[in-house]
Parts: structure tokens; C-alpha cells; sequence
């Protein structure tokens, strides 16, 4: 409540006082006589208990100040609950070859879940179980669990050994998060299960079912949990009426998409959470305003989550929302704070503002007012990284056949030379043509912004970044275009001015090496900006190596284990090998004619 000088918040606990005290921050405005509140009185209070983010690390490590950073700027938004995914992030005692170098220890997620504690977050572990677990399946001491031996996704659910060590991993988990209510035990994606022969999981699923076969699995990893004083949430294994094995009592599963049986499930004791909708697997940014599938464009993500949170909000029948961030392709997790704070909106109030005021709140608040086109800058590489996709080879194995960009020819004899590249490869190259003055236009939003001395500048940094290697694989393409014209232009000189034909060869080795010289600057500003919030992405230490391991989802980001990823499929295009032998072709060019 507001009125002539005097502020006055009132809660039932120190939680609503500090959520009173995020909205008065929101509130304050700027006058010509200084700050101000407008005269007015505000009673609310959240619609959903606990409103969570689902923070993904399985590709990244943040720094510990970061992560603090990361708590407190969710907290201002009132989000009050962390779930960790960390997988190999966290430094286990008991199986000491699963944590990364670097990994979190014990003491220093304590720590962590105890700095959240203050601002009113509690931070739950994922330990993922029966899929997801390449992590811990790829290191020999632990292959021997894999439902299939030759497949490090997945567990084998009837092996007592992977009980043994998911309850040592869980047991350390809980020990890490101090006064945490809930644990996460995941089992979404087990793509394998059922499929081993020799280990029995084929005859038993064959007997009793998909579902009833991973019911055991979580059915037995809940009730350990419980047992432990924590609450069980999974992705999967929910209740079904039609399935005859039930899940154990008091396991917190999603709903939202069938209301009778979410009622039925409330009146059989199993809470409920909303499933946030997941944006999707683009590659370094997020479809916020613009979709696109493998059919048509349809709508964005943005729409997508307000209409689905607003109508599971209203009905009552939910305990809490995750608001997920699979982290499969790379998007840093700046990136997706739109997502996060979408989610904290309309999980707080289902009658919250309609999305076009949201949207025009989000970007005043979190960047203040001084930031300028932010919305269209987004819109803007929202757009390129479907371009990005489409180049090379980057769309991955969930896209189906996504085609293969090739490298021109190489001269041969007397320049004999036959252009194909340039037919093949047009639209793209009309494409590559359209993206660099966009892409300039990013550019110059976040030079003005970062000179503005907007709020969360960090973010602007990463976007140039992004932009850059957007605006580098235009160039690319570009190159390849020059590059075959050029070598075009040396075959047509050959027999009537052989030194014309010399210079049009070195030109067009000279694309190459100013493409690749170009390459090389942009990744190294690209690891610079990301690694101010991350230690190196697949670093080794004194004391421990990393080990790299591949697995049946072929993530876009896991494809090499540091931040080259990004620049994975020009690495593929073998430019390097080709300068090369175009450099040995113009000696022998050279000595022959000149």
C-alpha cells in the first residue's frame, strides 16, 4: 500500500515480505524530483505454491557466481524453486569418475543451496535414472548397467547394480541440497527400455508392459526418496487408469493435457505440476516469436506457453510449474530468461497482463529503460538461427535427411574446371546475401545498448557474439560463391593470358585464407564472451581428464566436447585440407606457365 510518504507491505511470512518487496522495486519509477511510487494498493498472492525453473547444465558449467547471480534474478521474478540438472556438474564422492573437472564439490553446493535459501529458493536435484544417463554409462567402471551393452543411454532396470549406484548418487544429492523438500528422479526419453535381450528387460517388458517396466524403476527410486524425507518429481510414470501397476503414492508427475484424468489422479493422492511447454531444439537461440517445424511455420513459443500456463493455471488442480530448459543445442542460459520469467508471470497469476503487455513490460523491466529495440534484435537472430540450421550440415538426426553442402571443385590438368557450386547452392546463397544486413542491424542494437549502460549488458555481449557466427556462416557461403567464380574466371584466362589466370588462382586462395582468418576471430571472441559465466566447455585438469562421450540423442551441442560445436560442420567442409592442395595445384601451375 502507497500513499502520501508512507510504503507499506504486509505478508503472513519473511517469503511474502520479500515477493512484496520485488514488486515495490518493479513499481519505482523516475521523476523530475526523483523516485517516486504512484498512490496505490496492490493485495495478491500466488496462484501456483511453487513456480520452478529447470536448469540444465548437462552441456555447460556455469561459475559459482553466476549461479548466485542466476538465484538472485530469479528470485526478483519470484521464482521459488531450482531444479538442478546437473549430471556430470557435480564432483560425487562415491563415483568419482562421473563429476567433470571443475565439478561442483559437496561443500560448494551446500553452499549454493544455502545462498538460494536466502532469497527464498530451494534448490532440488535431477539425478536423471533409466535415460539421459550417458553421463555416468560412458565410463568403463559403470558400463556393465547398460540395458544394451553397445548403448550408453540407458540403464537396465532389473540389475540390482544400478540401484546400488543411482541410491549412492541420490544419497549424495540430498546431502548437497540441505533443507530442500523435493529430489527430481527424471526417466523421461528411455528410448532403450525393453530392448535388452540378454539382461531380461525384452521377456519382462514383453510380459508386463513399457510402462509398468519403468514403474519399477520409479516406483522402487520414490520410495527410497521418501524414505529419505524427500518428495519425489519425475517427468514421467504418472498415474493411468489403464495400466494396472500404479505409481507410489505421493509421486508429483505433470498434467494438463486430459482433466478427468487429472482429477482422477488428484483423488488417488498423486500431485501435480505444469509441464511449461519446451520451445524446441534451435540451435542457439530460442523460437520466442517465430517457429519453424519441419512442415510449415506455425505460430511461436511465446503464444504457445501463455495460452497452455494461463488454462492449466485456472483450473486449480496444480501444485507447482516447471519451466524447462533443455539445453541440447547450445542456447546459453541468458537466452532463455524470457522463457524463465514467462513462466514466474503466469505460474504467480493466471489473470496476469495479455501477452503483448507482457512482452512490452519484460523488456523495459529486465533491461531498464534506457534499452533500446531489444524485441526486434530478438525477432532479428529468433529468424537467422533457422539460416544457421539450415547451413552445412547443422540441422542433426532429429530433422531427418537435411541434405550436405560440398565444396567446390578443385582445378585439374590445364584449369580444366567444371562449375556446379554456384547452381547448387543458389537459394542459399540468396539467403546468405539476405542475413548480413540483418545481422548488422544486431549488431549496431547491441553496440547502442551496451554504450547505453543497460541493465543484464552481459546478455548483449553474447548476442554480438551470436550474430557474428550468424554473420561469419553468411560469409561462408559467400566465399564458397566467390571462390568457384574465381577459379571460373582463371580457366577462362588459361590459354590466352596464363598470368591472368595465376592471379585469379592466388585470389582465390586468398577467399579462403581470409575465411578462415575470419573463422578463427570470431570463435576466439565467442569462447572470450562465454567464458566469462562458464569454465571451458571440456576442460582437463592436472588431476582429471575429461572424457567425451557421444550418445544416442546426438545432441547438436555434444558434438565436440568444447565450445567448437558451433563451428563443427565448416570444420567438416575440410576448407583447410582444400587450400592446401589448391596451393600445391598453383606452384605446379606456376612452374609449368609462368
Amino acid at each position: 500500500e502507497t500513499s502520501a510518504g508512507r510504503l507499506t507491505i504486509r505478508a503472513n511470512g519473511t517469503a511474502g515480505l520479500f515477493y512484496g518487496t520485488q514488486s515495490l522495486l518493479q513499481l519505482i519509477q523516475k521523476g523530475r524530483h526523483g523516485l517516486y511510487v504512484k498512490g496505490m494498493v496492490i493485495t495478491d498472492w500466488p496462484d501456483i505454491s511453487w513456480r520452478a525453473v529447470h536448469y540444465d547444465t548437462k552441456h555447460f558449467q556455469e561459475k559459482k557466481e553466476y549461479v548466485q547471480e542466476f538465484i538472485r534474478t530469479l528470485a526478483s521474478y519470484k521464482i521459488n524453486m531450482l531444479i538442478w540438472e546437473w549430471e556430470d556438474k557435480f564432483a560425487y564422492q562415491s563415483h568419482p569418475e562421473i563429476g567433470a573437472p571443475g565439478a561442483f564439490t559437496l561443500e560448494e553446493m551446500q553452499e549454493l543451496t544455502r545462498y538460494a535459501r536466502k532469497y527464498h529458493i530451494q534448490i532440488v536435484p535431477l539425478v536423471q535414472g533409466l535415460g539421459h544417463v550417458s553421463f555416468i554409462l560412458k565410463h568403463p567402471e559403470n558400463k556393465h548397467l547398460r540395458e544394451i551393452p553397445s548403448n550408453n543411454w540407458g540403464f537396465c532396470p532389473l540389475n540390482e547394480g544400478t540401484y546400488k549406484l543411482m541410491f549412492d548418487l541420490l544419497k549424495e544429492a540430498i546431502e548437497a541440497t540441505p533443507g530442500s523438500e523435493y529430489i527430481h528422479i527424471g526417466c523421461d526419453e528411455t528410448y532403450v527400455l525393453g530392448k535388452g535381450v540378454n539382461c531380461g528387460c525384452k521377456a519382462k517388458m514383453e510380459e508386463i508392459g513399457k510402462y509398468a517396466l519403468r514403474q519399477i524403476y520409479i516406483n522402487r527410486v520414490a520410495d527410497q526418496m521418501k524414505k529419505w524425507g524427500r518428495k519425489p518429481i519425475s517427468w514421467a510414470g504418472g498415474y493411468d487408469p489403464n495400466e494396472k501397476v500404479k505409481p507410489t503414492e505421493g509421486l508429483i508427475t505433470w498434467g494438463g493435457y486430459d482433466s478427468i484424468r487429472d482429477m482422477e489422479a488428484l483423488e488417488k493422492g498423486y500431485p501435480l505440476y505444469i509441464y511449461d511447454p519446451n520451445p524446441g531444439i534451435e540451435h542457439l537461440f530460442l523460437p520466442y516469436f517465430y517457429k519453424e517445424t519441419i512442415y510449415n511455420q506455425y505460430g511461436s513459443h511465446l503464444e504457445k506457453a501463455y495460452r497452455w500456463l494461463t488454462k492449466c493455471v485456472l483450473t486449480g488442480n496444480f501444485q507447482g510449474m516447471i519451466s524447462t530448459s533443455w539445453n541440447c543445442s547450445g542456447v546459453h542460459n541468458q537466452i532463455w530468461m524470457l522463457r524463465y520469467i514467462t513462466g514466474a508471470e503466469y505460474s504467480w497469476s493466471g489473470k496476469g497482463p495479455d501477452l503483448a503487455e507482457f512482452e512490452d513490460k519484460y523488456f523495459i523491466n529486465y533491461y531498464g529503460p534506457l534499452s533500446r529495440d531489444v524485441k526486434e534484435l530478438f525477432i532479428l537472430l529468433n529468424k537467422c538461427c533457422y539460416y544457421y540450421m539450415d547451413a552445412f550440415e547443422g540441422k542433426v538426426w532429429h530433422w531427418g535427411e537435411v541434405g550436405k553442402t560440398h565444396l567446390p571443385d578443385m582445378p585439374r590438368d590445364d584449369i580444366e574446371y567444371d562449375p556446379f557450386w554456384n547452381t547448387e547452392y543458389s537459394e542459399m546463397v540468396g539467403r546468405s546475401k539476405k542475413q548480413l544486413p540483418r545481422m548488422q542491424r544486431v549488431l549496431d542494437i547491441c553496440r547502442v545498448n551496451l554504450e547505453l549502460g543497460v541493465k543484464n549488458s552481459y546478455d548483449f555481449e553474447l548476442f554480438t557474439s551470436i550474430a557474428e557466427l550468424f554473420r561469419h556462416t553468411a560469409n561462408t557461403y559467400l566465399a564458397l560463391s566467390d571462390l568457384e567464380k574465381t577459379v571460373t574466371q582463371a580457366h577462362r584466362a588459361h590459354f590466352d593470358n596464363p598470368g591472368a589466370a595465376y592471379s585469379a588462382l592466388r585470389h582465390a586462395a586468398n577467399i579462403i585464407e581470409k575465411n578462415l582468418a575470419e573463422r578463427e576471430e570470431v570463435f576466439t571472441r565467442i569462447k572470450t564472451t562465454w567464458e566469462k559465466s562458464q569454465l571451458p566447455r571440456g576442460m582437463s585438469t592436472t588431476e582429471k581428464k575429461y572424457v567425451h562421450g557421444r550418445d544416442q540423442q546426438r545432441n547438436f551441442a555434444n558434438r565436440t566436447p568444447d565450445l567448437s560445436f558451433m563451428i563443427y560442420d565448416e570444420q567438416l567442409l575440410g576448407l583447410e585440407k582444400y587450400l592446401e592442395q589448391l596451393q600445391d595445384y598453383i606452384e605446379w601451375y606456376k612452374k609449368k606457365y609462368l
